[in-house]
């Protein structure tokens, strides 16, 4: 008996008729067109992200590990074929070297000048490629918040024709797209502040690399101007192991 009361009570209940599906079948085209639009920026913010941040990291780990054992080389040339060919470390190396093999034809002052320049190129292009797609997350943050208040405004322009037709503003009339405005700015919302996030993340990051990209170009500067003359000091890997205790004497 109270199984069948419980059943009825369940199924006498009324129908949610203002959830996000609602929301967005009510308000037609501008809503589902607002929540695509966001859906895409979110997509595309979150997968910049992920593929910057490899790239970022693949960079400063490939620096802590080729650092010692470039420097250790003979020469340039040879720590350059430790080097991943497709490494912006490599890249740096190997820009230098040309220049090197350039500057023969100029005079001496001219030849620094090139070789200077040829390694700020290097550096410029390298920081240019770990840029790319940060303008995405820069636009994004920004104008995300702006499409859903599109869908705001369009939500509250809808209630107030329900207003109008309906004579009041009874609940059951402005539940629906007033509830679709706040589903529109809550998903703005929660499109930029990843975005916005997101890039200063990177931004960081980047600066970082970019310094100690400076420090390496200039390192490869010094190295080829004095011939080979002049390295950075660079700590070993293996530390040497103490020397075992000495027996005790006997008495």
């Amino acid at each position: 008996m109270i199984f069948e009361l419980l059943t009825a009570a369940a199924g006498a209940a009324p129908q949610n008729k203002f959830g996000f599906a609602e929301a967005l079948e009510q308000g037609g085209f501008i809503a589902y067109a607002t929540v695509i639009i966001l859906g895409v920026m979110s997509f595309g913010s979150f997968f910049i992200l992920i593929t910057k941040w490899i790239e970022q990291n693949k960079i400063m780990k490939q620096g802590r590990e080729w650092n010692s054992s470039f420097w250790n080389a003979p020469s340039l040339r040879e720590g350059a074929a430790k080097l991943d060919k497709n490494s912006a470390w490599r890249q740096i190396v190997d820009d230098g070297l040309k220049a090197e093999d350039q500057v023969s034809k100029m005079d001496p002052t001219e030849a620094h000048d090139w070789l200077h320049g040829s390694l700020a190129r290097s550096e410029a292009s390298i920081n240019a490629r770990l840029a790319g797609g940060l303008p995405f997350l820069a636009t994004v943050g920004a104008t995300s918040p702006f499409i859903g208040l599109f869908g705001t405004v369009v939500g509250i322009y809808r209630a107030l024709i329900a207003i109008g037709i309906a004579g009041s503003a009874s609940i059951d009339k402005v539940a629906g797209p007033v509830g679709e405005a706040l589903i529109m700015t809550a998903l703005g919302l929660l499109v930029a502040v990843p975005a916005v996030l997101a890039y200063n993340y990177l931004q960081a990051r980047n600066k970082r690399i970019a310094s100690i990209l400076s420090g390496f170009s200039t390192n490869v500067l010094a190295n080829i101007s004095s011939k080979g003359a002049v390295k950075p000091s660079v700590s070993t890997k293996a530390a040497a192991k103490p020397a075992a205790a000495a027996p005790a004497a006997k008495q």
